[in-house]
């Protein structure tokens, strides 16, 4: 009998302590559960975060954003529009410059009126004064305007327009200075023209106080004078 007691004891003993082997297993596994989800829901949510930051920032600093579409683009168009609606001015290579004798019988004052001629194809703007050299025996004679008021002017495809040049005669019995060609460039251009002077043949000698000779603003001078 005390044998199967010891038995017994035994069989007791191993239970219990197999029973508290599995209790211990089961905490064990509970604990390590949580960790687990834990780490997987701090990835998710920190990968989360940061796609929805990459995907934010290039729809609005890129896409949506958009300053090269709209405002580049946007400002190139109005440029190009309010460039159409103008009239350019005239250039030098679009006109046919000439120039005549429009001296009147009388006047104490040569005139010669130059003619401008618009051959470019388009409809032109001159506007102001056209600048006026005179090449002389004594170098270059620079014409002064006379201050009469310029307004600008549309000049028509294959029309003409007019401004004078005046200058004194000379009347001095002298050789004077001979003036030996007309330079003309036209307003706001910087490309001249050389005429044949179709004025008289020499100034007279000045004191060197001031240009002898004026140039009129565009419009200044009618068709032959």
């Amino acid at each position: 009998m005390r044998v199967q007691k010891l038995t017994f004891a035994a069989l007791a003993v191993v239970a219990g302590l197999a029973l508290t082997a599995c209790q211990n297993g089961d905490e064990d596994m509970g604990q390590s559960a949580p960790s687990s989800a834990s780490t997987a829901s701090s990835t998710s949510g920190g990968s989360g975060s940061g796609s929805s930051g990459q995907d934010g920032g290039k729809d609005s600093g890129g896409k949506d954003s958009g300053g090269k579409g709209s405002g580049g683009q946007g400002t190139t168009a109005g440029t190009g529009s309010s460039e159409n609606g103008k009239v350019g001015k005239c250039r030098t290579d679009e006109l046919e410059i000439t120039a005549i004798d429009s001296t009147i019988d009388g006047d104490t004052d040569g005139t010669v009126a130059v003619e401008l001629k618009n051959g470019g194809g388009r409809d032109c703007v001159l506007s102001g004064y056209a600048g006026v050299d005179l090449k002389t025996s004594s170098g270059s004679l620079s014409a002064k305007r006379t201050g009469e008021k310029a307004t600008p002017m549309t000049l028509k495809d294959g029309k003409s327009m007019y401004f004078g040049i005046n200058y004194p005669i000379n009347t001095s019995g002298g050789s004077g200075v001979r003036i030996t060609g007309l330079v003309v460039t036209p307003p706001d251009e910087t490309k001249s023209v050389t005429l044949h002077w179709p004025g008289a043949d020499t100034l007279p000698v000045t004191d060197g106080s001031g240009s002898q000779v004026k140039v009129g603003p565009m419009g200044s001078a009618g068709q032959g004078g």
